[in-house]
């Protein structure tokens, strides 16, 4: 049987990874920067910087016109798939922190993509089951507090268009998922996986990206 974990990311093969990659620009590496010097003990919640070029690699490569963000904290993800969309395109980004979305604010308007991002400063739930109930949406980014993870699914599925791509972070948890003896929110992404496996709407796969990524494609 043939083995995919025989090449170990190391520091060396992880910079190597990001040099090759489309670099972030000015504006996003200064938020990365603030987002450490500000919120140093918060900061693990932000996304990987190489999941800033992927996220705007997939807006462009599914045509995303309507984008729904669930988990904004700085704002980071956030700006990667503002950038990448078509003047006309919108992205609802749901939070409940004024504090820290407020970093986020600041660079999409240094970034000129302000315009595009509504943030709705809210319970994601309510904001989720607000939006009209017919498929609409191209791409949704998934990245909030695990234990409503399924919750958010549900609330999303329907909500995609056929062909619309929903992805989620965070989904081998640490390392944590493998443990059967797993709780709270290590648990919570156990429950979500299984979910995400046996959902016959969508088509799904796992990836090791940073902290895992699922990539799911609605039928």
């Amino acid at each position: 049987m043939t083995k995919g974990n025989e090449t170990k990311i190391t520091d060396e093969l992880y910079a190597y990874m990001l040099a090759h990659n489309p670099p972030l620009d000015a504006v996003q590496r200064e938020l990365v920067e603030t987002t450490y010097a500000r919120l140093p003990e918060q900061a693990g919640m932000q996304s990987a910087e190489e999941q800033a070029p992927l996220l705007a690699f997939l807006v462009r490569l599914t045509g995303a016109r309507h984008i729904v963000e669930v988990g904004t904290f700085t704002g980071f993800s956030a700006l990667a798939m503002a950038r990448a969309l078509p003047a006309d395109g919108r992205l609802i980004a749901c939070d409940i922190s004024e504090e820290w979305t407020a970093y986020g604010r600041e660079a999409w308007e240094r970034a000129g993509v302000a315009d595009r991002i509504d943030l709705r400063i809210a319970p994601a739930l309510d904001t989720l089951r607000a939006m009209p109930a017919e498929p609409h949406i191209d791409l949704a980014y998934l990245d909030a507090d695990k234990g409503n993870y399924i919750a958010y699914w549900e609330e999303l599925v329907p909500r995609m268009r056929p062909g619309g791509l929903l992805v989620a972070d965070n989904v081998l948890f640490h390392g944590l998922v493998t443990d059967p003896r797993a709780t709270g929110s290590a648990a919570a992404i156990q429950a979500f996986n299984d979910h995400v496996a046996a959902d016959p709407r969508m088509d799904s796969v796992m990836l090791t990206v940073s902290d895992g990524l699922s990539l799911s494609r609605r039928r």
